[in-house]
């Protein structure tokens, strides 16, 4: 049966190469193949190899080749071009931005399908042999950003300075007396995009001088709290959640930033900072938190597959339907067990359907913008997008708090 198909689907390719809308003229092209490839997140890589693993065992189709560099590093293969060179899915772990979306579609990369198929938390981390901490976003941003206000003031133009910070009892008197030493991931990885978008510019916003900046100057607000500080503090650590977590191990005084699912695979070392809900409780990062969206650094997980692949690369949509099932993504599929957050049943049903029916983004889309290049929307996110809670619960902010310097908590 896998042979007819293969088949099938060599000669849809032969015929879509031969001038059609997969021609370039090329001779990479030439080469067919009968194994899905897929690349793109490291988070999501976990997830993506035992569902290829499953689908080899129990279809009639080759496993999938999975790689995992990183979401921006998967999208760079993904939208090259089409054509059996070119990987047929991307694993992303924050949605497509609309330069990237360009990007395909000045590659002739377009009728793009985009699945949704659960949730993560993004922890701070470090060895059960050391302290656990409890932090709010705020001190979060005040830790790793690149620039924070000057004392005595909410920060925003002119009132910025190079963040003086070097241990946490700087930022907080109640926080350990231990140097700032955070391992984390590239600006390349989707992971630092949804800690970004999540913690650093809520952390960010707790500060009146900056937040203003998200109406008046949109760009100038992204670049202050999404710059992550340079001066040895903050430690890119590769792409690999599972070597941060190795890292961690050897450096116990180091705090980790990774995926939960990487956290609940290695709980018996491995221990989360607390964060500050909305209401002012420290929230640790678990299964039922972060699906009920009481943990504040949470984020969707994604993978983009382009359509027209479905007719030269034999078993694509049979992958889809596998990796869609409720005995994967469901709330007691088998992907939980290795720690994802299931979405909620009407939105699996959803996207079960845009891989059943190989709906596109266009006909799927509902008023949700993808990002602009600068990482911020074109139009207001619907929910499902949007940051997710305020670094300071209402109400609990103080004229100390509201200013720079080292009493901003």
């Amino acid at each position: 049966m896998v042979r007819l198909l293969a088949m099938a689907a060599l000669a849809g390719f032969a015929l879509l190469t031969d001038g059609g809308p997969l021609s370039t003229g090329g001779p990479a092209l030439a080469q067919p193949r009968d194994q899905i490839r897929v690349t793109g997140s490291s988070s999501i890589y976990p997830f993506a190899t035992v569902v290829a693993e499953e689908f080899g065992r129990s279809s009639d189709f080759r496993s999938p080749i999975v790689e995992g560099i990183g979401t921006g590093g998967g999208f760079e293969l993904f939208c090259a071009g089409l054509g059996t060179k070119h990987p047929d899915i991307v694993n992303a772990s924050r949605r497509i931005k609309q330069s990237e979306i360009e990007r395909c579609a000045s590659n002739g990369v377009s009728g793009i399908i985009e699945i949704k198929f659960g949730k993560d938390g993004i922890v701070l981390a470090n060895t059960k042999a050391s302290t656990q901490f409890t932090l709010s976003l705020r001190e979060v941003f005040l830790a790793l950003a690149k620039q924070v206000p000057a004392d005595g003031t909410t920060g925003g133009p002119g009132n910025m300075m190079p963040n003086p910070y070097t241990r946490w009892n700087e930022i907080n008197p109640s926080l350990p007396d231990e140097p700032i030493t955070v391992m984390g991931p590239p600006p390349t990885s989707g992971t630092r995009d949804a800690f970004n978008e999540t913690a650093m510019e809520n952390g960010c916003d707790s500060f009146a001088g900056i937040a203003t900046l998200k109406e008046t100057n949109p760009r100038q607000h992204l670049q202050l709290c999404h710059a992550i500080r340079e001066d040895g503090h903050y430690v890119e650590a590769g792409e690999n959640d599972n070597l941060i977590v190795q890292k961690l191990q050897s450096n116990p005084r180091s705090l980790g930033i990774f995926a939960f699912s990487f956290l609940d695979q290695n709980n018996d070392v491995l221990q989360p900072a607390q964060i500050l809900g909305e209401d002012g409780r420290p929230v640790e990062p678990s299964f039922d938190e972060i699906l009920n969206e009481h943990y504040p650094v949470y984020r969707n997980l994604y993978f983009y597959v382009k359509k027209a692949h479905m007719r030269i690369v034999p078993g694509l949509q049979d992958y889809l339907r596998a990796f869609m099932s409720e005995e994967a993504v469901g709330e007691f599929g088998y992907l939980t067990d290795r720690g994802l957050i299931p979405l909620r049943s009407e939105e699996r049903s959803r996207y079960r359907s845009a891989a059943e029916n190989m709906l596109d983004m266009k006909s799927m889309r509902t008023g949700a913008p993808a990002d602009r290049g600068d990482g911020s929307p074109d139009t207001p996110r619907p929910p499902e997008n949007t940051p997710h809670r305020s670094a300071t619960p209402a109400g609990n902010a103080t004229a100390g708090d509201m200013t720079g310097g080292k009493r901003n908590v």
